[in-house]
């Protein structure tokens, strides 16, 4: 896990990226991983610990290490130490595990939307036992609480860790498209995107930076028109993460599924003057090597715009990001 943000900072920490559904590396992919890698080894690899060392970072990105695999979960940590969750994907499971809980166990949770994949880490959530929590729930949707419930209530979830038993952390807030409320010093708008039963993109502000979350959006020609003013608030971006979860050769297939081919986020990255972007809700069936290939044509795609300046990444489970 990659830890390297300083105190002061305005930071994100990616503990979920994979969209759909959890996809764990099977025992064949770690396999090939490894055979791939000893079969670039020459005599002169492994005559000493520096050789060696240098092998392994001469090494592809997607052969040594691996994006993640668990469902969508990101952590903004505000310069105050303000602990801002977007999503409860299985990732929340992780950031339970090896995250660093707030001074004042105050967790502020946004969600998009309520889609399987963005939900299924509630349950597991070390927050939610912790009787010194309080967990602020932030949506657009009116029935929020009892649609969370359903996952912690039998049949679904034992009897002893039920709704009920844990409710009491919880208060849930509902927030209108383009509202705009303040957390501390930091500001934070909500804005609806198109994607199936609906989904809203977080945009937070603070200290002149701007951090916005654009999970789960299928974008059209009309959201990279500048002139309705309808997408403004997205405007000069420090870092973005956007779904791109296919492949030119599956977006057509996939059209109205809610997603974006990674060509349609760079367009829109580049058009409201984005400084960084990550690729993000990385389609389950692809692998690593082909996630970052996506990011090599996407890399190649903004070098044949206008605007080469735009910086793309992608999401890596563990990866800390310092605006």
């Amino acid at each position: 896990m990659l830890r390297f943000c300083t105190g002061g900072m305005v930071t994100v920490h990616f503990w979920g990226v994979r969209g759909s559904l959890p996809t764990p590396l099977t025992p064949e992919q770690i396999q090939s991983k490894i055979i791939a890698a000893v079969e670039r080894i020459t005599p002169k690899d492994i005559e000493s610990q520096d050789a060696r060392t240098r092998f392994l970072a001469m090494l592809p990105e997607w052969l040594f290490g691996t994006v993640g695999g668990n469902s969508p979960c990101v952590e903004l940590t505000s310069s105050s130490g303000t602990k801002f969750i977007m999503d409860a994907g299985s990732g929340l499971r992780e950031l339970s595990v090896h995250g660093e809980p707030p001074k004042d166990f105050h967790y502020y949770l946004f969600m998009s939307h309520f889609h399987w994949d963005h939900i299924q880490g509630i349950p597991f959530w070390g927050a939610g036992f912790n009787p010194k929590a309080t967990i602020e729930v932030y949506s657009a949707f009116p029935d929020a609480e009892k649609v969370l419930s359903r996952q912690n209530d039998l049949p679904y979830f034992p009897e002893n860790c039920r709704w009920n038993r844990i409710k009491g952390r919880f208060r849930f807030h509902q927030l209108k498209n383009m509202e705009t409320i303040f957390i501390g010093t930091t500001k934070i708008t909500m804005k609806k995107m198109r994607h199936p039963g609906n989904s809203y993109s977080y945009i937070f502000e603070e200290n002149g930076k701007k951090f916005v979350y654009a999970t789960d959006v299928e974008l059209l020609d009309a959201d990279l028109n500048t002139k309705d003013g309808k997408n403004d608030v997205f405007k000069d971006a420090d870092v973005v993460i956007m779904d791109s979860q296919y492949n030119i050769d599956d977006a057509e297939a996939k059209k109205n599924w809610g997603h974006n081919v990674y060509y349609r986020a760079v367009d829109f990255a580049t058009t409201y003057n984005t400084k960084r972007l990550f690729l993000f809700h990385h389609e389950p069936t692809y692998n690593d090597q082909q996630i970052y290939a996506m990011l090599q044509a996407a890399r190649w795609y903004a070098e044949s715009s206008e605007n080469s300046k735009l910086q793309i990444e992608i999401a890596i489970e563990g990866q800390d990001v310092e605006l």
